[in-house]
């Protein structure tokens, strides 16, 4: 007995071991990253370079939000950011591990790469926010370099702008916008899923154009414009982020899909719920969501048409997708 014993569980061991390649060829090619807009193709692509070679989530979507905040330039994201009424430009960025662990910086000035000013507020303290001048003192102490950020087209945008002084977003502006125009609501939302089934996901933006100094969207905020969990998936969101604040948007999503629902339904469902609270507000703000579950799933759902979001993996790695909404008449 004892001999058929040791030669079943000697059997289960090989059998075990020779699956075992085949686990992890699935696991691998399982990584993927997804961002909002457009522009998340290139910063996708960057991400893919860190996913491919086996890189963690965190790592990569830290390098996707950089190449948008430095080599993209777009008026609601990093360097050619449009200011806020008084001329500043202030960005505002967030990171969170699937493990928790999340760091972020808001009304940020003069630092190039505030994601990675808050993957150190994660990593170096023992806080989840800093901002203004403390957020600058900070990056600066990291290492980080100093430097005026506001280009000389987003000066004239705002000096042209102040001729009226009318505050007036739009809904989709970001679609048809140039550097130095006129772009209100728009954030690169990442989220990825690694080899090793982590996630991660990141949040940038320099914010509504002509915004109140000192006013903070939802990028920054944990919850509002980014929620991660291992256990479920990870949610970022973009659009006005007043409303993602208002509905904790992104942790809703996430706990949607705990309970069952796929990234597109838990999307859809918190779109209503935006639309319920605030019905007559809702037909003139625009509100995306962007979600990716443990298992690599993607879905996305946005108050009005006009919403588009990138998929990478392996299989493609410029896949952009149109996102279905509550308003299908484009604002034009």
């Amino acid at each position: 007995m004892n001999d058929r014993r040791r030669f079943l569980q000697a059997s289960a061991l090989a059998a075990g071991a020779l699956a075992l390649p085949t686990l992890q060829a699935r696991s691998a090619s399982g990584a993927r990253v997804v961002s909002t807009w457009d522009f998340g193709v290139g910063a996708n692509q960057v991400a893919w370079k860190t996913l491919s070679a086996g890189g963690s989530a965190l790592d990569a979507v830290e390098a996707g939000a950089r190449w948008a905040e430095s080599d993209l330039c777009n008026p609601t994201v990093g360097r050619c950011g449009n200011p806020d009424r008084d001329g500043v430009l202030s960005l505002d960025a967030s990171i969170m591990d699937g493990d928790g662990r999340c760091g972020s910086v808001a009304a940020l000035s003069d630092i190039a790469h505030p994601v990675s000013v808050a993957r150190r507020v994660m990593e170096k303290t023992p806080h989840v926010m800093l901002v203004g001048e403390g957020a600058q003192q900070f990056a600066v102490q990291q290492g980080f370099e100093r430097r005026k950020l506001l280009t000389p087209e987003a000066e004239k945008a705002w000096r042209e702008w102040l001729k009226t002084a009318q505050y007036t977003p739009e809904i989709n502006a970001e679609r048809r916008s140039r550097p130095g125009g006129s772009s209100n609501h728009d954030t690169l939302g990442m989220l990825a899923i690694d080899a090793q089934g982590r996630l991660a996901g990141a949040c940038t933006t320099s914010g509504m154009a002509w915004k109140m100094h000192g006013r903070v969207g939802d990028s920054p905020i944990i919850g509002a414009g980014l929620y991660v969990d291992n256990e479920v998936g990870a949610a970022t969101a973009s659009g006005v982020g007043e409303e993602m604040i208002r509905n904790a948007a992104s942790f809703l999503v996430v706990e949607l899909m705990r309970q069952g629902r796929s990234p597109a339904d838990a999307c859809r469902e918190a779109i209503a719920r935006v639309v319920r609270k605030r019905p007559e507000a809702s037909k003139t703000l625009q509100v995306c969501f962007l979600a990716l579950n443990k298992h690599g799933e993607v879905g996305a759902y946005a108050l009005h048409r006009g919403f588009v979001y990138a998929v990478c993996d392996t299989d493609r790695q410029d896949d952009l997708r149109d996102s279905a909404s509550v308003y299908t008449s484009e604002q034009t």
